[in-house]
């Protein structure tokens, strides 16, 4: 092995500026074989990590090579060595500073988390690390693994464990006062309760991430996240005027710091925001702009498509879209959601458009018409009769629907009531104060 330390580097004016990462044969070999012969790349890689450096002049090095190998065992999905890796490179953990161990586990668990996807490795691997925490008294680093094995059981749809977890992982952190930790959490906290669709402890919990994240300074990643979230929640309350301003900050963020996955997810969200808003001639304009030229993709088609299918106002159009696309449409939560909405607007739009002209018509005929199953057009009417969109009732002798003449009601009635109502309120304040008198 050579290595060069660095108080024995050139420092002529024509060498190159000295480099945190000492110069090691082992590690440049690894390197080199990465694409090969990923066995002995890995070989290399572990060698290098156990290397004997009792000065520290390789923890640079070292630290990569753990990077590296990781990365090597994702690409190979070899699940059983990961699961022990953490385990493996604690000799050359305990070599190291704290504040550098715990970067180094967060950064482990990243890079598994973006390459497997079997979560219960990623659980697993975050429990062993936690005991080992417990044991060696890294309270700081063992919050931030229960963060995210609370993140863990949340994508597993496990609500009920992740809330437990991460409250009693604030109790912690409020203790401690950190801050950035404490907006990952309330972010997560809100995630959770709408999912639980609880939205009030969801709003209060990313109304508490939004302030702790005002006083500290907050990664463009994590304000990406908070941004994106905001925009859901808006959403979800039809406010997608709102919404659509949080994500575009979201697209931004990500895009800033070349999130790709994550900024198409966003850029999905903002063309909803304006189908829902009736607004397709804005999908069209985004869509052939700078944004979305640079992420075009089926994701992205598929929203284009979805607007052309609500301009038509066609049901069958629309049904069609998502048929096509239904990879990219239906898999997501709330895109798929918006959409059930709309399609049920479309759907009563086209209803009302079809009944307008009769007072007195069968329903077989309405869903001849209209193309669809009598059971579905009769259950859809019945839900509109009862929501008041439109007067009338349906004869289920006859198989007919009666459309009652709308006539505007008579606000006098209502208005006598209400003047009624605040004089008796009047009339008790004063009695009251009469009785104080005497």
């Amino acid at each position: 092995m050579q290595i060069v330390e660095p108080s024995k580097m050139d420092t002529s004016e024509d060498a190159a500026p000295p480099s945190n990462q000492v110069e090691c044969k082992e590690f440049e070999q690894a390197k080199e074989l990465e694409d090969t012969n990923k066995t002995e790349a890995i070989k290399l890689y572990n060698e290098v990590i156990m290397l004997e450096d009792k000065k520290g002049v390789l923890a640079k090095t070292k630290e990569q090579a753990v990077y590296n190998v990781t990365k090597l065992y994702a690409a190979t999905n070899d699940v059983a060595v990961l699961r022990q890796l953490l385990v493996q490179i604690r000799p050359f953990l305990a070599t190291i500073a704290k504040a550098k161990t715990a970067k180094i586990v967060r950064e482990v668990v990243e890079i598994v988390g973006r390459t497997i996807t079997d979560m219960n490795l990623q659980a697993n691997m975050c429990n062993d690390a936690i005991e080992w925490c417990k044991t060696k008294k890294r309270t700081f680093l063992k919050q931030r693994l229960q963060t995210r094995l609370a993140e863990l059981l949340f994508r597993q749809a496990k609500y009920k464990e992740s809330i437990k977890l991460i409250n009693s992982v604030a109790k912690e952190v409020k203790k401690f006062d950190d801050k950035l930790l404490l907006v990952e959490i309330n972010l997560l906290e809100s995630r959770i309760y709408h999912r639980l669709e609880n939205m009030p402890k969801s709003k209060g919990a990313l109304t508490s991430a939004r302030s702790a994240a005002n006083a500290v300074y907050c990664p463009p990643l994590l304000q990406a996240q908070i941004d994106l979230h905001a925009g859901t929640l808006c959403a979800q309350e039809k406010d997608y005027k709102t919404s659509f301003s949080y994500f575009y900050e979201a697209f931004e963020g990500y895009n800033t710091i070349n999130y790709g996955k994550e900024a198409t997810s966003a850029l999905k969200y903002m063309l909803l925001a304006k189908i829902m808003t009736n607004q397709a001639e804005d999908v069209y304009s985004i869509v052939n702009g700078k944004a979305g030229v640079k992420y075009a993709g089926q994701e992205v088609q598929a929203m284009k498509a979805v607007a052309d299918a609500h301009k038509k106002r066609s049901i069958h159009a629309f049904q069609a879209v998502f048929e096509e696309y239904k990879e990219h449409l239906g898999q997501d939560p709330i895109i798929s959601e918006h959409l059930a909405d709309l399609e049920g607007n479309l759907l009563e739009q086209n209803l009302i458009r079809l009944i307008e002209p009769f007072s007195r018509v069968q329903i077989a005929h309405v869903a001849k018409l209209i193309d669809l199953p009598v059971k579905e057009v009769e259950l859809k009417l019945s839900e509109m009769i009862l929501d008041k969109k439109f007067a009338g009732i349906l004869d289920q002798g006859s198989g007919d629907l009666i459309v009652f003449d709308e006539f505007e009601t008579d606000q006098t009635y209502e208005a006598g009531l209400k003047t009624v109502k605040e004089l008796n309120e009047v009339v008790g304040r004063l009695y009251k104060k009469a009785s104080a008198l005497n």
